[in-house]
């Protein structure tokens, strides 16, 4: 069984507060810090630059798992790179050659990760998962936080899950929007092992009990079978 990993989102935290958020973030036993890059283009929406990467980390120990929904990924993910991502995640439906994104991505020295809208089919990202170290499945559409799990998705992570097995891949599968400790069971039962969460644990004053939670329904599913 793969460790179940909690990344909390940044993009619900306090941005007044960034580097106490951080803290607490890592308090509550998080596993990594996910950060949403928005360019207002790619989709409705603005959030952060290289520069919130690079202050986060000065916070943290934990990896900065970098999801950039930007229109042209590849012209940022050096300056991302050297702010501190751990992990960079790119969109198949981004203007960029996915391949060799991916490739640079890996000779900057990062994890590297494929991404997919929830309107798009799990074979927009096969092509790649050889090279991938990473599967994201977006259970709501991108831009804004808050929005409820769209459970139809989750078919996808079941369907990484079997790509994985069957051609011996290496990857972890990642769920991102709506994802709480109601349905972190489900998110587990269909294949994710790193669960993203936001609104439902920096909202909440016990974040440490909600991690905590969260992590013991995921790992209860999974091991029920």
């Amino acid at each position: 069984m793969r460790p179940i990993l909690i990344a909390p989102s940044l993009l619900a935290a306090d941005p007044a507060s960034l580097g106490e958020e951080v803290r607490r973030a890592g308090g509550a036993g998080a596993d990594w810090l996910h950060v949403d890059i928005m360019d207002g283009h790619f989709v409705p929406n603005l959030s952060f630059g290289p520069a919130i990467v690079a202050a986060a980390k000065r916070h943290t120990h934990l990896p900065l798992d970098v999801h950039l929904m930007l229109s042209h990924p590849d012209r940022y993910i050096e300056a991302f790179a050297r702010a501190g991502a751990a992990l960079i995640s790119v969109h198949v439906e981004a203007d960029h050659d996915v391949a060799d994104t991916l490739r640079r991505i890996k000779r900057l020295g990062c994890r590297r990760g494929v991404v997919l809208n929830p309107d798009t089919p799990f074979e927009a990202a096969e092509p790649f998962l050889e090279d991938a170290e990473l599967v994201l499945a977006m259970t709501v559409y991108p831009g804004f936080g808050g929005q409820p799990l769209i459970s139809g998705v989750l078919e996808k992570c079941a369907r990484a899950r079997s790509h994985r097995s069957a051609r011996g891949l290496d990857f972890d599968i990642e769920v991102d929007g709506g994802v709480g400790v109601e349905n972190a069971a489900d998110c587990a039962r269909a294949g994710a092992n790193v669960l993203v969460a936001g609104t439902s644990l920096f909202a909440e004053g016990d974040m440490a009990e909600r991690v905590r939670r969260m992590r013991a329904m995921a790992e209860a599913a999974v091991s029920s079978g």
